[in-house]
């Protein structure tokens, strides 16, 4: 015979399982999506505005892990292996400034940037050898610099060779993650794939 308490413990925790994994599918679909739907577009913004936005994701994660504002916010973050606002506009460039050197991006983005390599003037520099991109002048430094040829290029030359140089989509996108994810929470780890 079944002991009820224990039925009714294990009903419990059933419950407390299925909301929290129906809460984090939630927020992913209705909050975390539409942060990422343009947020390239972001690139620039200050730092007020990302704060803004990382207040939603924080108050995602709250939702989801049923916590008070007054608990700590970063351990849960890095629980659900979301990056940071500045981290997630970053990792949108960089993606779409992968899916531009191989070709698989519009063609009027991918016209704008320009390898160092393909300047016949720097061709017998060191830099001709790495995946560096020439970042474009511009005249307005608010507008100018927010302007994806500039933006996404200053953050594709910020990345290490390894992650530029990636083979394919996924590895990129996986090297990208672990290297925005471990500038995001900084403390966590050492070297990683150096």
């Amino acid at each position: 015979m079944l002991n009820i308490s224990l039925l009714i413990r294990l009903a419990a925790v059933l419950v407390r399982h299925f909301i929290e994994s129906f809460l984090l599918l939630l927020s992913s679909v209705c909050v975390v999506v539409w942060l990422d739907y343009g947020n390239s577009t972001l690139a620039g913004v200050s730092s007020y505005l990302l704060s803004r936005l990382q207040s939603v994701m924080n108050a995602a994660a709250q939702l989801i892990f049923s916590l008070s504002m007054f608990q700590h916010i970063t351990p849960l973050l890095r629980q659900l292996h979301w990056l940071k606002a500045p981290e997630r506009i970053a990792f949108r460039q960089s993606v779409l400034v992968y899916k531009c050197l191989h070709g698989s991006a519009p063609a009027y983005l991918s016209d704008e940037l320009c390898q160092v390599a393909d300047v016949e003037a720097r061709q017998r520099l060191r830099s001709s050898s790495s995946t560096s991109l020439i970042v474009s002048r511009t005249r307005l430094l608010t507008v100018g610099d927010r302007a994806f040829p500039v933006a996404a290029v200053r953050v594709w030359n910020s990345l290490p060779d390894l992650v530029t140089s990636a083979p394919s989509v996924a590895v990129f996108w996986s090297w990208l993650k672990t290297h925005l994810f471990i500038i995001s929470y900084p403390c966590d780890y050492y070297y990683y794939y150096y």
